[in-house]
């Protein structure tokens, strides 16, 4: 079987099986800039490296063995004629070229601690795989076949792989656990690993649960709190509701769990609020008891600014002059 070199793509094909839109692929150059990473040719951008290798091409066609065209690099030879310049003058006109060389300090050998060695995950051989899946080790891109074939001793169980990170510095690229550096990303995912052992399918099957902080962001209307959590990969999200907090408990693969129970800076309406599990986060609508603007999500002691909301001339909007709030607020401002 022959591999498709587009981008995104790389599946095995045969002539049979190469039809109009079997390949998805990225017709675009890789762009990485500020962190961000993503396609030319698409708008979709990720942080992390094996994100972007995720990335669904954007283009469907026909699978292609053809190597892409490689622009010949030409540097030219920059010539430079050195001057020396006289670095030292004396008084009797004599110019001294260069210097003796100072001896450097003899300086004592710095201690380093010993690095123990990195433990690498290992395949559970008791969780089934399903076919096509690939290899999550970075570098190998061998997809399960069977347990004989893919997890057997064959030469089709045998991963190479890097250990390592990506590493992109001054437009060259390579991997932090071997020396190759290329300048073209197609010859950056063609450098071979490093390192030999098992493919990773699926990995372990992990059995305690790992309690995770999940990002969180907040808005306020001058009726509710929109509370959001980010969270992907869920399983089950529940949010309960109380008079002065809220309780989040997220279950996520993995055995990942989110959960917190967050002190309200005012009170709320239990009855009214609600919330709503999205594909990236949940959002959680918190009905205020009345509309006087909160200063933070949870109570604080230092509290130096507020959002206001007008109710004169258009009533709701944020940043008007006149402030709503109660008789026990800390802004004693009203006139």
């Amino acid at each position: 079987m022959v591999k498709c070199t587009h981008k995104g793509c790389g599946k095995e094909f045969t002539d049979a099986e190469n039809k109009d839109n079997a390949c998805q692929f990225h017709p675009g150059a890789p762009v990485f800039h500020e962190g961000l990473k993503g396609w030319s040719c698409c708008d979709k951008k990720v942080i992390e490296f094996d994100e972007f290798l995720k990335i669904p091409g954007c283009t469907f066609g026909r699978h292609s063995a053809e190597q892409p065209a490689e622009a010949a690099q030409t540097p030219a030879a920059a010539t430079t004629t050195e001057t020396k310049e006289p670095s030292k003058v004396t008084k009797e006109g004599v110019e001294v070229y260069g210097q003796a060389p100072v001896p450097k300090p003899v300086e004592k050998p710095v201690e380093v601690a010993k690095k123990e060695p990195e433990v690498e995950e290992e395949d559970d051989a008791s969780i089934p795989v399903d076919a096509g899946t690939t290899c999550k080790r970075k570098g190998c891109g061998v997809q399960y076949k069977d347990n004989a074939t893919s997890r057997g001793n064959g030469a089709e169980a045998l991963c190479v792989y890097h250990p390592g990170s990506p590493v992109f510095h001054e437009g060259s690229k390579g991997w932090s656990c071997c020396k190759r550096r290329v300048l073209e990303f197609d010859e950056f995912l063609k450098i071979q690993g490093c390192k030999e052992g098992k493919h990773l399918f699926v990995g372990q099957q992990k059995t305690e649960e790992e309690l995770v902080d999940c990002r969180t962001d907040w808005y306020q209307t001058q009726t509710s709190i929109i509370l959001s959590v980010f969270a992907k990969d869920k399983l089950d999200t529940q949010v309960s509701f109380a008079k002065d907090s809220v309780s989040i408990d997220i279950k996520m693969k993995n055995n990942r769990r989110y959960k917190k129970t967050m002190p309200l800076f005012s009170t709320i309406d239990p009855e009214q609020s609600k919330f709503k599990p999205l594909t990236t986060k949940v959002e959680i609508s918190l009905k205020k008891t009345s509309g006087i603007s909160w200063a933070s999500l949870e109570p604080q002691a230092d509290v130096k600014s507020w959002t206001t909301f007008g109710v004169t001339g258009g009533g709701g909007s944020v940043g008007a002059k006149e402030m709503i709030y109660k008789s026990d607020s800390p802004l004693h401002l009203k006139q």
